[in-house]
C-alpha cells in the first residue's frame, strides 16, 4: 500500500532541498543612482546626502572592510561651475584617505584605475565612480571606464564579490563626451538637468536599505533611469521616474541575473506547492 506524506512534511522536505542547494552567491553589490551626493555632502541638505554616500557604500562593500577604490583624475569640472570636490563629499561622509580596513579609501587617476583594473581590482572592496554633473568625474574619465578592457574587468569585480557605487552622469564635465554609465550597458537614462528633489519617495527596498525620506529630498538630482536591466529600485522623483538602483547577483553585459539561491528557492517553492496539491488530491 503507498505511503503519503503531509502536506507540513513535503514543504519541510522543500525547504530542506532548499538548504542542501542554495549554495553562497559570490557576486557583489551595485547602487547607481541620479544624485550628486558627492556635491550635496558639502552644499545643501548635507546630512541626507552623506547618509546616502554610508548606505550605499554599507551596500556595497557588504561588510568587506578592504579600502574604497575612488577615482579621481583631476578637479577640471570645478571650472565649469555648479560642480564642487567629490573626495570632500566623500571626506564629509567619514572616510579617510589610506590603506587600512574600515572606513578607507584609495583615491587613483584614470592612468592608476586602468592599471587596478588589469590586475582585477585587487585589494578594494569596492570601486566609488563620482558625479559628472556635480563632481569631479570628467569626460576623460568616461572614455577610460567605457573602454572594453577596464568595463570587461569592472563586470568582473563585482561577480567575484566586489562592490560598484556610481553617481549621477548627465554629461555636464569637462572633456569628450562619451555614454552615460557605459561602463554598465544595460542601463538606459535619461538627463533632466537641475531636477529639484521634491517629492521623492523610496521604495520598501530603499527603506530597507536604511535610507530615509529626508535623504532624498532638498538637493537636485541629474539623471533618472528608463530602464533598470534587472535591478532594483530604490527611489523615485515626483513623477515616478527612477533616481537610485541597486543589485545583488551576477552582472552580465544584458543586466543583472538573480542568484542561484533566488532560483532555487523559487523553483523548489514551486515543487512543493505541486506536491502539496497531490496530497490534497489523494486525501
Amino acid at each position: 500500500m503507498a505511503t503519503y506524506r503531509s502536506a507540513a512534511s513535503i514543504a519541510g522536505i522543500a525547504l530542506a532541498a532548499v538548504c542542501a542547494l542554495a549554495m553562497p552567491a559570490d557576486a557583489g553589490n551595485i547602487f547607481v543612482s541620479g544624485h550628486d551626493s558627492d556635491f550635496h555632502a558639502v552644499s545643501g541638505n548635507t546630512v541626507g546626502a552623506q547618509h546616502i554616500i554610508q548606505q550605499a557604500l554599507n551596500f556595497v562593500r557588504d561588510g568587506d572592510s578592504a579600502p574604497i577604490l575612488f577615482l579621481q583624475t583631476d578637479t577640471s569640472n570645478l571650472g565649469l561651475g555648479d560642480h564642487l570636490n567629490s573626495e570632500t563629499g566623500l571626506i564629509n561622509s567619514g572616510y579617510t584617505a589610506g590603506t587600512g580596513a574600515g572606513n578607507f579609501y584609495v583615491k587613483h587617476d584614470a592612468t592608476q584605475f586602468q592599471a587596478d583594473a588589469a590586475a582585477g581590482f585587487a585589494g578594494y572592496s569596492a570601486i566609488f565612480i563620482p558625479s559628472d554633473h556635480g563632481g569631479t568625474l570628467t569626460g576623460n574619465d568616461l572614455v577610460m571606464l567605457d573602454s572594453a578592457p577596464v568595463t570587461a574587468a569592472i563586470l568582473a569585480f563585482v561577480n567575484g564579490g566586489g562592490g560598484l557605487f556610481a553617481l549621477a552622469e548627465d554629461g555636464f564635465h569637462t572633456g569628450p563626451a562619451a555614454p552615460l554609465f557605459g561602463f554598465l550597458p544595460f542601463l538606459v537614462t535619461a538627463s533632466p538637468l537641475g531636477e529639484a528633489e521634491n517629492g521623492n519617495t523610496l521604495t520598501a527596498d530603499g527603506l530597507a536599505l536604511g535610507l530615509v525620506n529626508s535623504d532624498i529630498n532638498g538637493n537636485f538630482s541629474h539623471n533618472i533611469f528608463t530602464s533598470t536591466g534587472g535591478m532594483t529600485v530604490v527611489d523615485r522623483d515626483a513623477s515616478g521616474e527612477i533616481l537610485s538602483l541597486m543589485s545583488r547577483g551576477t552582472v552580465t553585459t544584458g543586466g543583472i541575473v538573480p542568484e542561484p539561491a533566488t532560483l532555487a528557492l523559487f523553483g523548489l517553492g514551486v515543487l512543493g506547492l505541486g506536491l502539496m496539491r497531490r496530497v490534497r488530491q489523494r486525501v
